[in-house]
């Protein structure tokens, strides 16, 4: 089931494998993902054609700066005739699989409505406390190159979601391909694959994979390492990070684990799977010193050392 679904979505995004793979494996592990590219290169299309294959209710929520908390959680209306009630309207957020595109265009105040909806699957409205629908999902998309008018995400928003994937550009094979297979890039139509069912059956399968002792340690000893307060801090995060990952990074990364190792057929996860989702898990949670911006060093580079630095097995 899951190979069928990523077979489905490779079909959409042409020639991005590992942005399609880490989708699915943040779907397996019930995260919530961020996609970062520039325009154009099908983020919006990659989300709709999810909804599409697992045939879950979707929405779309397009972030403008006069969006209001109200416009995604839902609001109280006054209605009826004779004898008028406040009644609950839902907001998109009622829905299991969650676009919000342009997310960095909406203000702090409507951006901070997501942190309930996307931690606890729920939304508080004037002291009433309602469950959004199971499974619930939140696919964010945001351009990194346009500053003007846009509002970052705070650290502890980008806590909640599992992996940030960066979208590269493709090359001209594709764009070939693009030209000579999709009159006006109109993407192919999709059969669904997975049912709500279907994916509970997934849920249970990825949440009886093995994570093993050593790769336990393994994952708690590379977040410590983010600190550069720790004795275990690399010389590069000891020179380019403020503040290292918080504990939801090691549960991201034991989730995300557990995901690509039954993405792979394998009953328990292993060092690779670890070393092989940490970018995605990792560089979004890591705070950047201002040196790492003089000498132009990236989460990403940091990272990369991090994994260079931590042993797989302890030394002796």
């Amino acid at each position: 089931m899951a190979a069928r679904l990523k077979d489905g979505l490779n079909t959409v995004m042409l020639d991005q494998e590992s942005v399609v793979e880490q989708v699915v494996v943040a779907v397996l592990a019930r995260g919530h993902v961020l996609l970062e590219g520039l325009p154009g290169l099908g983020k919006t299309e990659l989300c709709k054609a999810l909804g599409r294959l697992l045939s879950l209710p979707f929405r779309r929520i397009q972030f403008t700066p006069d969006l209001l908390p109200g416009d995604i959680t839902g609001t109280y209306v006054l209605e009826g005739e004779g004898r008028r009630d406040f009644v609950f309207r839902e907001g998109p957020l009622f829905a299991s699989l969650v676009l919000a595109d342009e997310i960095n265009r909406s203000s702090p105040k409507t951006q901070s409505a997501l942190l309930e909806a996307m931690q606890e699957r729920s939304v508080t409205v004037l002291g009433q406390t309602r469950r959004l629908p199971d499974p619930f999902f939140v696919l964010a998309t945001q351009n990194p190159i346009e500053l003007e008018g846009t509002y970052p995400l705070p650290e502890a928003q980008l806590d909640r979601f599992l992996f940030r994937i960066q979208v590269p550009p493709v090359g001209a094979k594709t764009l070939r391909t693009l030209l000579t297979t999709r009159v006006r890039g109109t993407p192919p139509d999709l059969t669904p694959v997975l049912d709500a069912e279907g994916l509970g059956q997934l849920f249970a399968a990825a949440d009886r994979v093995h994570l093993p002792g050593p790769v336990a340690d393994f994952i708690g000893r590379l977040v410590e390492a983010t600190d550069p307060r720790q004795p275990s801090a690399p010389d590069a995060v000891r020179r380019f990070v403020r503040y290292g990952a918080s504990p939801r990074a090691a549960l991201a990364l034991a989730a995300s684990g557990r995901a690509l190792a039954l993405l792979h057929g394998r009953p328990n996860v292993g060092f690779d799977d670890v070393v092989s989702a940490a970018p995605a898990v990792l560089n979004h949670r890591l705070v950047l010193a201002y040196e790492a911006s003089l000498e132009k060093v990236g989460a990403t580079d940091v990272v990369r050392a991090l994994l260079q630095a931590v042993p797989e097995v302890p030394r002796a």
